[in-house]
């Protein structure tokens, strides 16, 4: 049996992993959308690219590090594609809206982005524990 300490440290750990390849993947994300917006494609074929450039990225490296997962069956693909089917479109979505609601102003493509990641990081690391990667 698992102590309540010995869980805090399992879910701080879990978390600080969590954050740093986040970080990482969110670099994988923001540069790519730029580097396409910047190729002139459409703000939101390009948010769409690199949506599932950073999140390949998350996936890939909180699947080994962060949750310790083997490569699962079945059942874990299914959830792995309803999560970022969904967090794609929420991604997508927020970040669509923010644009929109934004005022003209410096960074406001990167504040969207910002917006639309935090919100896609919350659900997914909450998903991520709880129903992909649960032991």
């Amino acid at each position: 049996m698992t102590s309540t300490a010995e869980a805090d440290i399992s879910l701080t750990a879990q978390l600080s992993r969590f954050v740093l390849i986040g970080a990482l993947s969110a670099a994988v994300d923001l540069g790519s959308y730029h580097a396409l917006l910047a190729l002139g494609l459409w703000v939101h074929a390009a948010k769409a690219i690199s949506f599932i450039l950073g999140t390949t990225t998350a996936y890939l490296l909180n699947r080994r590090f962060t949750f310790a997962a083997s490569a699962g069956g079945r059942t874990r693909f299914a959830g792995f594609v309803l999560l970022y089917g969904t967090t794609f479109t929420i991604n997508v979505g927020v970040n669509a809206l923010m644009l929109f609601v934004l005022p003209e102003m410096p960074f406001r493509v990167t504040a969207a982005w910002v917006i639309a990641q935090g919100t896609a990081t919350v659900i997914n690391f909450v998903m991520l524990r709880t129903v992909v990667f649960r032991n």
